[in-house]
């Protein structure tokens, strides 16, 4: 008995020993989290009233600015096409040869033609020189000489009508050359090789001058849009909201209202690259609102809850739960986050 009144007692002493070391263990951490690593005078930011922009997100949609199309000038078929969907092509680059096979039968004619008047006028010429020797010599009157010049300069005439006739066949088919109008991006090409075409036909479309935004709003916001203001840009493809691509501004606000929407065009840089058709998240001011706005560098997450350290007017920290909302940057792009709910003005926050 004697002995198992000591081993109870012993254990009694090792259970008291534990829990007093626990009790020591859990006392120092929170003198090092409140006493000894806080500093005598930490950093503080003040929590006041701020007003910001009240952002609405909506899906814009990337556009031409303008749509030109790359017509054909004469009638004919394609024996060539030098473009395809998604070509960038240049202001006066040929895009196709458009063919016909009468203008070359025509310029076999104009030639043959050519050569008989050739033909004609030498020896129209011949006739005046003959006649004009023998008015010398007394033989031939003045009528024959003026009937040979008279030949002489129809068969000229003629011949020159034929060789401007076939610069007129020539130019043709320089026209079937079917140039780009404008710099840009080929969006649609309609025919193949060998189609048949006709004059005014468009064989290309076109996307010059760039591309901007086309963003459709519900009514309410119309109230609110005006040119020049600013407007948030997504990254491509699913994301965080703070993960914007660009920044941009409203070009243009259209006076008609379509299908209860107001539509409006913006200007971002750098969207060369996307697909016209394309559908970008974009956030736009809908008005004003009052908010905190606290540095992002004053949270800190315990247990997937968002922190801020309050300094309290004994002069003791507490930390306490916030609701955050979006994030933001200042005017010196300092990373900041906005707080819906934990704290009011006039609030005193240290970083953790």
């Amino acid at each position: 008995m004697g002995n198992r009144h000591a081993d109870m007692e012993f254990q009694m002493t090792a259970d008291g020993l534990k829990a007093l070391l626990l009790a020591g263990h859990i006392i120092g951490l929170s003198a090092s989290a409140y006493g000894a690593e806080q500093p005598s005078n930490p950093p503080r930011f003040e929590v006041k009233l701020q007003e910001v922009d009240d952002l609405k997100s909506v899906y814009a949609t990337v556009r031409s600015r303008d749509l030109i199309e790359a017509r054909v000038r004469t009638p004919g078929t394609i024996a060539t096409l030098k473009v395809d969907e998604g070509d960038s092509v240049k202001q006066g680059e040929v895009l196709a040869l458009v063919g016909d096979p009468k203008i070359a039968l025509r310029i076999k004619a104009l030639d043959a033609r050519m050569v008989a008047l050739e033909s004609r006028l030498e020896t129209s010429d011949a006739e005046l020189k003959r006649a004009l020797t023998l008015k010398e010599k007394g033989v031939a009157s003045q009528a024959r000489v003026d009937l040979a010049q008279t030949a002489y300069d129809v068969a000229l005439n003629e011949l020159r009508s034929a060789r401007a006739e076939r610069s007129v066949v020539e130019t043709e088919i320089e026209e079937g050359q079917v140039l780009a109008p404008a710099s840009g991006r080929v969006l649609k090409v309609p025919f193949t090789e060998g189609s048949v075409v006709l004059a005014g036909e468009g064989i290309a479309t076109i996307a010059a001058k760039g591309y901007l935004l086309r963003l459709e709003l519900p009514e309410r916001h119309a109230r609110f849009i005006k040119v020049g203001d600013p407007i948030r840009v997504g990254a491509r493809g699913p994301g965080p909201e703070e993960a914007s691509l660009a920044t941009g501004r409203i070009s243009q606000v259209y006076p008609e209202l379509k299908n209860g929407r107001v539509i409006a065009d913006a200007e971002v840089p750098d969207l060369g690259t996307y697909f016209v058709g394309e559908r970008l998240l974009v956030w736009i001011s809908a008005g004003k609102r009052q908010t905190f706005i606290v540095p992002r560098s004053y949270l800190f997450k315990r247990y997937g809850l968002d922190y801020v350290r309050l300094w309290g007017s004994d002069g003791a920290p507490a930390d306490i739960v916030v609701q955050t909302g979006r994030n933001t940057r200042d005017a010196s792009g300092q990373e900041m986050t906005e707080l819906l709910a934990g704290v009011r003005a006039g609030d005193r926050l240290v970083s953790p």
